[in-house]
């Protein structure tokens, strides 16, 4: 009793700590909450095809089991010799077209803004899949490149990452990508061995990483937080452990994080991590 009592706890307290980073949750039929304008629409169009899927899967059904009973051998010994019938053709001809083009519409639609930024990007970041994790390089005049390994469960306090519900095992890094917020984010993919995936959920990104090739996204993120993402292509032994890590901060905290990072990213993580935790403990204070 004991130990299920502690597993409840535990299960309770995972929830509440997953609060403070997007990341998935257990038992998670849903997505994780959009933190993008892309994201929002992904989740529209998710609800809206399932006005046509379910009533199409609940037809399906039904007349499968009307088939089924009526025209079984015992209650229909004299099968139907019919061999066409022109209106039940036209029928399913047509349907399925109307059905694909009320589909199709909106799923252009939301293709055409995945690879449409609003707006000119401000930043570009590349992130370079290797086996197994990943290297970011800011293009622009203040350049800065760094990897980012999953956290190791030895690291944490060292990095100041104790928190499993903001730093969680299997998706906490060494070294988050840090962007500042409503700002449009170019991001360059590519790998330098086999094929990754980079995806985050929250931001409505996942783009092969291609040795050889550079593929384009880009994001907007709407809010301030962390965000949790992870390789989404089997490449290798270690593809499980080869998790993506973005914080969205403020302009102003992200001009102070770059200005640092350039000479010593560990203390400007730290720094960083100082700032955010202050911001939280204010606003706690405030209410």
């Amino acid at each position: 009793m004991k130990k299920i009592l502690s597993s409840l706890v535990a299960f309770a307290g995972f929830f509440g700590a997953a609060a403070h980073a997007d990341q998935p949750t257990p038992w998670q039929t849903k997505f994780q909450p959009a933190a993008t304008g892309i994201m929002k629409e992904i989740a529209w169009f998710e609800t809206y095809t399932l006005w046509f899927i379910i009533p199409i899967t609940i037809m399906v059904l039904l007349l499968l089991a009307w088939v089924v009973l009526r025209y079984r051998e015992s209650a229909n010994p004299n099968p139907s010799k019919t061999s066409h019938n022109s209106l039940v053709e036209v029928i399913w001809t047509v349907g399925p077209v109307v059905i694909l083009l009320f589909l199709a519409v909106p799923s252009f639609n939301l293709l055409t803004a995945q690879y449409t930024p609003p707006e000119e990007p401000a930043l570009t970041v590349k992130a370079t899949g290797y086996q197994w994790y990943w290297g970011y390089e800011y293009q622009s005049e203040d350049q800065l490149s760094f990897d980012s390994l999953m956290l190791k469960e030895e690291d944490r306090t060292a990095a100041g990452k104790q928190d499993k519900g903001t730093y969680p095992r299997l998706l906490a890094v060494d070294n988050e990508v840090v962007v500042p917020v409503n700002t449009t984010v170019r991001v360059l993919v590519t790998a330098a061995d086999v094929i990754h995936s980079f995806a985050i959920p929250s931001f409505g990104m996942k783009v092969d990483a291609v040795p050889g090739r550079i593929n384009e996204t880009w994001f907007k993120a709407e809010r301030e937080g962390l965000f949790y993402g992870q390789c989404s292509e089997l490449c290798g032994k270690d593809h499980a452990y080869m998790p993506i890590a973005f914080r969205v901060v403020s302009q102003a905290q992200f001009d102070s994080w770059m200005a640092a990072a350039k000479t010593d990213l560990t203390g400007a993580n730290k720094a960083l991590m100082a700032s955010i935790n202050n911001e939280t403990k204010l606003a706690s204070a405030g209410n």
